[in-house]
């Protein structure tokens, strides 16, 4: 069905007096959009001026009219909320750039005809059950979920499925619910050479921007070496130092060598195997479908554990792998287009209601998002 679409509204308060972090600089941020698109649905009804859209936002999170002032000022002007240290955080204009960036790649490349995989990491914990965290629940007790002997899982899929002999599964040696301390660079790159023969010609691969998917191919130079180290490393690169040169002068020398020791180790593969990476942008873990088949095997081993002992939760595992069909992959991969499509909207209608307030600050400009939603993933019918 077709509804509206808003833009995040939050609902957590701010306590007086509480320092204004990053998180309640954001939430300023996402209450102004969301009060301006949803102003578009009783058009004829009187708009709320700057200062009174200040108020509201003041009265609805506790933070003074000031400062939500001045982090409107500055997100408008800078693209970017310092937190309260003065430290920067990522900007916002690059994760947007990167999205659009990213959205724009796929459609394209979905629109030629090319297979598209997606690959991901996940974890499964051997001691949990469908049961145990009911009663864990019920008791009021933490969940268990990040204790005891894990699996660390890769795998990867399509719209045909998940790739037969794709899975790389092992125990966990940290027994930490972030998969990411449990596999390296070299690893990683071994698995990625072992399936890639199996992916079609032409194909294009999805992952995330984990470090050990972006292992560049040479170190470059930083400031912080020493000035033999930098000058053996050009050196090794075929580039002799037949004068005295400060620190400044190596590192520009070395700058001719940057494109080739900025190439990833796996795009490089891909390459090498007629095929190419293309990476989500941070943060946007939605976009991946395999989220939700892996949200299904994890569901299935969890519903039938019944002994807790690893080569069962191993064969759980393999078999809650078989049952994701190609079908149910389909489903997945209709369900992210959909948020695709719904992020692509929203950047253009955020970048139109921020520019039209830069040029009538003292207006208010609204734009609804009409988008076709399903189900929230927490409630995914998977079947």
């Amino acid at each position: 069905m077709e509804e509206k679409f808003n833009v995040f509204v939050p609902v957590k308060k701010n306590p007086c007096g509480k320092l204004v972090g990053y998180h309640q600089r954001q939430i300023i941020i996402n209450l102004y959009i969301s009060k301006m698109t949803a102003q578009a649905k009783h058009p004829n009804k009187r708009r709320l001026k700057y200062i009174e859209l200040i108020k509201f936002i003041s009265q609805e999170t506790g933070i003074g009219q000031r400062t939500i002032s001045k982090t409107l000022s500055e997100y408008k002007r800078k693209g970017t909320i310092s937190s309260p240290n003065r430290k920067k955080v990522r900007p916002k204009g690059d994760i947007v750039c990167w999205r659009q960036k990213y959205l724009e790649s796929i459609r394209y490349y979905r629109s030629h005809g090319r297979q598209i995989y997606y690959l991901d990491e996940s974890w499964i914990n051997v001691e949990e059950s469908a049961k145990s965290v009911d009663s864990t629940i019920q008791s009021g007790q933490k969940n268990l979920s990040g204790k005891g002997k894990q699996l660390t899982v890769v795998h990867i899929g399509s719209s045909d499925g998940f790739v037969a002999g794709g899975l790389w599964a092992f125990e966990s040696k940290n027994n930490s619910s972030d998969y990411h301390d449990e596999i390296n660079d070299v690893t990683f790159y071994e698995w990625f050479k072992g399936i890639i023969s199996l992916l079609e010609d032409n194909a294009v691969i999805v992952m995330d921007t984990a470090s050990y998917h972006s292992a560049k191919k040479d170190m470059f130079p930083l400031i912080s070496w020493g000035n033999g180290k930098i000058i053996k490393w050009l050196e090794n690169k075929g580039k002799l130092i037949h004068r005295p040169m400060v620190k400044h002068q190596l590192l520009e020398e070395a700058e001719q060598f940057r494109p080739v020791c900025e190439k990833y180790v796996i795009d490089e593969l891909a390459k090498e195997n007629n095929k190419i990476v293309l990476r989500l942008p941070p943060y946007h873990s939605e976009l991946n479908p395999i989220e939700l088949a892996w949200s299904f095997v994890k569901r299935y081993v969890k519903t039938n554990n019944m002994t807790f002992k690893l080569p069962d939760v191993q064969k759980l595992l393999h078999e809650g792998v078989e049952l994701v069909t190609p079908q149910m992959w389909k489903k997945f991969i209709n369900h992210v287009i959909k948020k695709e499509d719904k992020f692509f909207e929203i950047d253009f209608i955020t970048d139109e209601l921020l520019e039209a307030e830069l040029e009538e600050p003292n207006a208010s400009h609204s734009q609804t998002i009409k988008c076709e939603v399903s189900d929230s993933e927490a409630e995914f019918d998977y079947l």
